[in-house]
Formats: structure tokens, C-alpha cells, sequence
């Protein structure tokens, strides 16, 4: 899968997505998918182009169900140095 990247448009807008198969879908593990103009209190958060709630969003990011396993606790404990 290719990684998630960013786009700024002119009005301040910002959007990250993921490319999947030839086909761009809003998409961010870390925070919102899309700031329109910037605004976090607008924000809205996608996961593989599917929109959530912020609860909705927080819960996906808690349970760490679908979450790379280089996102997660236990991956960085396993003793590998940087």
C-alpha cells in the first residue's frame, strides 16, 4: 500500500489521502483527512475514504483495529534499535 500524502490547495485547504489500486482516498491514522481552510474545528476524518465522527474516529484509533503494526505499542517494544 502506498503511504498517505498531503495536499495544500489555494484556498488553505488540506487534504491527506492514500492512492490505492489508482484510485485516491481521503484517508489519515494520524488526525483529520481534510482541514477545510485550515480550520481544525471543520475538520473531517476518513479512514480508506470512509467518513467518521470524531468519537467515531477516536474509538478506530483506541480499539487500533486496521492500524499498521508500526503504529502500535508493541511493535516498538520488540527491541529494534534505530
Amino acid at each position: 500500500m502506498s503511504e498517505t500524502k498531503k495536499i495544500k490547495t489555494k484556498d488553505g485547504s488540506i487534504v491527506y489521502y492514500v492512492n490505492i489500486k489508482g484510485i485516491n482516498k481521503m484517508h489519515s491514522f494520524d488526525g483529520p483527512a481534510y482541514l477545510p481552510q485550515g480550520n481544525r474545528r471543520a475538520a473531517e476524518y476518513y479512514v480508506f475514504g470512509i467518513k467518521f465522527t470524531k468519537d467515531q474516529f477516536d474509538n478506530i484509533k483506541k480499539d487500533n483495529n486496521g492500524v499498521p503494526f508500526y503504529k502500535t505499542a508493541a511493535a516498538k517494544a520488540t527491541g529494534a534499535r534505530v
